[in-house]
């Protein structure tokens, strides 16, 4: 008994043991952990966290080039892309010692001053291997002395970058736009599109307006490096950038510079579409400028210099200028008089060169007066007594404000460009609002044929004879005609016609109407010479609109108007609407008309300006094509 006591006691001590071991070695293992995680995290800790810091990837990123734009043929490249090349100055693989010399040399390559290479790379920074950029657009002759002196610039390094090439410049420089570097306030609005620091956007125009479509996917070079930027592996890892969308416009190239020549050097704007769909065909204001001029050394200087020019080559008059539309505003005023049937149509109203209204005389532009005009002569040969009389006493100021607003007047055409301006269709609550004062009957008897407070946009003006062709409907202008792959070449969406302003309580009739007037405009009317120089047939109305700051002084003070279009006996879709201002800055010659003529010429005859202006022959009346351009 004592025996098997003993034996069990044996036992329990054993297993104890065992257990006593087993637990100790988990305690030792514990500890072992806990002293070595302790090493690492707070003894050592900051050795290991540097350790991790000295290498890392360094990702380069691969500029994607941006889609090109085309006309509207889509074989006539506008905007392409040319190669530039971009220096950089890697710090820390110049050797100690030679810092100066080699930046001398490359100043002496690059053209540049060495305080100028000293600012992008300071002192604190002259041991890192992080690459800095020098300059860009840098040409291959530059590029190719720098590789025949690599020996002597150490640490010097050049890529390949795109650039901007606008192939054609002139007048398209208002439509197409130009690029530069992203701003800060850009960045701030565009970071969550994931646009970089880095990226260049559209700044006007097309450019602007499609940047999302035009902005490739840029690539990545993934290389790993130490913590001074010193390259440890050989084989990068590259992800390929992805070129932006090609964009085919509506702009005839040909019509373009046929309206562009035309325009010549007079201070003013052209808008061509077809009225069917919407499309522009031509857009042209002058001055412009050369949108290659920000790829040159001298932007800066160009740039300022074109800022501070009177006459403000940066504006696209055709869009972002309002002016009075002065007698084209008679189409408006005609539409609603044949409509409400306030006065008929075939009374007259008598024309003896003025009238007095609230201790005021209003004259009408044939100073000793028209005679007896109804409704379709007084159109023709714009007779503002007669639009004087039936504006105040026969239609008023709200209903001529809700018909010009019917036209589109007062508000955006929404064409497919970054900046335009509304215009203004003044009404009594306008004035009370912005003028603190009334109404008045004078106010109504201007705003009748165009002038006081009433302003459009030349593209206004053509969407309103759009109206007349289409016999009441208005199709949102637009430039983009089709997206195209850049690789495949498809077509991946194309602009339909979208309707702008369709009213429908204005009658058939009334279009029709308001149609056979301005045709007899353009054979009987104010229009008639030069218009009788065409083939085919127009419908149109002139317009003289007075600027009040030149009424005092001995220089033109009359913007000169024309709208149109052509043919008339055509169907819309066949059709051409025009509109054209020559501003009172320019010598008075009453170019608009004649512009205008010559456009339709070039545009049904398949001419060139001096083709057309010579077919035309109105080298006797204005002397020749280059004279009257200057």
């Amino acid at each position: 008994m004592i025996n098997n006591q003993d034996n069990s006691e044996n036992s329990d001590i054993k297993k104890n043991f065992k257990l006593l071991v087993l637990i100790g070695i988990l305690v030792l293992l514990f500890v072992i952990y806990f002293f070595k995680l302790l090493s690492i995290q707070v003894i050592n800790g900051e050795k290991y966290r540097t350790q991790s810091k000295n290498i890392s990837s360094r990702v380069t990123v691969i500029p994607a080039q941006r889609g090109e734009i085309f006309d509207r043929n889509a074989n006539m490249p506008l905007v392409v892309n040319t190669e530039s090349f971009t220096v950089s100055v890697t710090p820390g693989e110049i050797p100690s010692g030679r810092y100066d010399s080699v930046i001398s040399k490359l100043c002496q390559i690059l053209g540049m001053k060495k305080i100028d290479i000293d600012t992008k790379i300071p002192k604190s920074t002259r041991r890192s291997f992080q690459s800095r950029k020098i300059k860009t657009n840098v040409p291959f002759s530059v590029i190719a002395n720098i590789a025949e002196n690599k020996n002597d610039l150490p640490g010097v390094s050049w890529e390949s970058t795109p650039i901007r090439n606008y192939v054609e410049t002139g007048s398209l420089s208002h439509i197409i736009g130009y690029v530069g570097d992203i701003s800060e306030e850009e960045y701030t609005q565009m970071y969550n599109r994931g646009y970089d620091k880095n990226r260049q956007v559209g700044k006007t125009g097309i450019e602007k307006q499609y940047d999302h479509l035009l902005q490739g996917i840029p690539g990545q070079e993934s290389r790993t490096v130490d913590v001074r930027g010193r390259v440890l592996s050989d084989a990068p890892v590259i992800t390929e950038p992805q070129m932006g969308k090609n964009l085919v416009l509506t702009i005839d190239t040909k019509i373009q510079e046929l309206v562009e020549k035309t325009l010549g050097n007079r201070v003013g704007a052209s808008v061509v579409l077809k009225p069917s769909t919407g499309e522009v065909l031509a857009m042209v204001s002058y001055p412009f400028y050369d949108t290659n001029l920000f790829n040159r050394d001298s932007a800066a200087e160009e740039y300022a210099a074109l800022r501070n020019d009177k006459n403000n080559p940066f504006l696209n008059r055709a869009v972002m200028t309002a002016y009075p539309p002065a007698s084209t505003f008679k189409i408006v005023m005609s539409a609603a008089l044949l409509q409400e049937k306030t006065f008929p149509a075939k009374n007259k109203i008598q024309c003896n060169g003025k009238i007095v209204y609230g201790g005021h005389t209003y004259h009408c532009w044939v100073r000793w007066g028209q005679g007896w005009m109804d409704l379709k002569e007084a159109l023709a040969q714009s007779c503002d007594i007669y639009y004087y009389t039936v504006g105040r006493d026969y239609l008023g100021i709200n209903k001529i404000a809700e018909y010009a607003q019917k036209f589109g007047l007062g508000q955006s055409a929404q064409i497919d460009l970054p900046s335009q301006a509304s215009g203004l269709v003044p009404t009594p609550k306008w004035k009370e609002r912005v003028r603190h004062s009334s109404w008045v009957g004078g106010d109504t008897v201007t705003v009748s044929i165009g002038q006081g407070d009433l302003t459009a946009t030349p593209l206004q003006l053509a969407d309103m004879v759009a109206m007349v062709s289409n016999k009441g409907t208005i199709y949102k202008p637009h430039l983009l005609k089709e997206v195209r792959d850049p690789v495949t070449n498809q077509v991946i969406s194309e602009v339909q016609p979208e309707v702008l302003h369709q009213p429908e309580d204005i009658d058939e009739e009334v279009w029709t109407e308001l149609q056979d007037y301005m045709h007899y405009t353009a054979t009987d009317g104010s229009a008639k010479f030069p218009m009788e120089l065409l083939k085919v047939q127009v419908a149109c109305k002139t317009g003289t609109g007075e600027v009040d700051k030149y009424k005092n002084s001995k220089e033109n003070h009359w913007h000169s108007w024309l709208v149109a279009y052509a043919p008339f006996d055509a169907p819309p879709e066949e059709r051409i609407c025009i509109a054209t201002i020559v501003e009172a800055v320019n010598t008075w010659e009453w170019w608009a008309p004649y512009a205008t003529c010559i456009i339709f010429q070039g545009i049904f005859e398949n001419q060139t300006y001096e083709e057309a202006f010579d077919a035309l022959k109105l080298g006797r009346y204005l002397g020749t094509p280059a004279t009257r351009r200057d």
